[in-house]
């Protein structure tokens, strides 16, 4: 199964904060024994939130609005797609990752839909 780890903002990503050389390395062997697993699929960290837009939609309307977000608990920093047997497995990875953040922070995961998800629409 293939699943989405969400990195979750704080305020030290919001203000674009840089982690310190000892985290990167740490994140570099987690990646790496991922990697080894087979596990790792891809994985990126983002600028924050000041950098980017969001686009709303309602009907046909749509609203562009400038960065940055106020809701940073509910912004993602980064995220790695993983492949893994089960949600079991993801669980087991995440409680080996380094924090990412300097401080408190969360990591999400969510699974990701597969082709077989949509076979009963797809077959209606």
């Amino acid at each position: 199964m293939r699943v989405m780890i969400l990195v979750k903002a704080t305020a030290d990503s919001e203000a674009g904060t840089m982690p310190s050389l000892e985290l990167l390395e740490a994140m570099g062997r987690f990646n790496v024994e991922l990697m080894q697993a087979g596990i790792l699929l891809s994985g990126e960290g983002l600028h924050p939130s000041a950098r980017g837009r969001r686009v709303v939609f309602d009907g046909p309307d749509r609203t562009v609005t400038e960065g940055p977000f106020a809701d940073t608990e509910s912004l993602v920093a980064g995220f790695w797609i993983w492949n893994v047997a089960n949600l079991d497995e993801a669980v087991a990875w995440v409680r080996r990752c380094p924090n990412p953040m300097p401080g408190p922070s969360t990591i999400e995961i969510r699974p990701l839909f597969e082709e077989a998800d949509f076979a009963a629409a797809a077959t209606a």
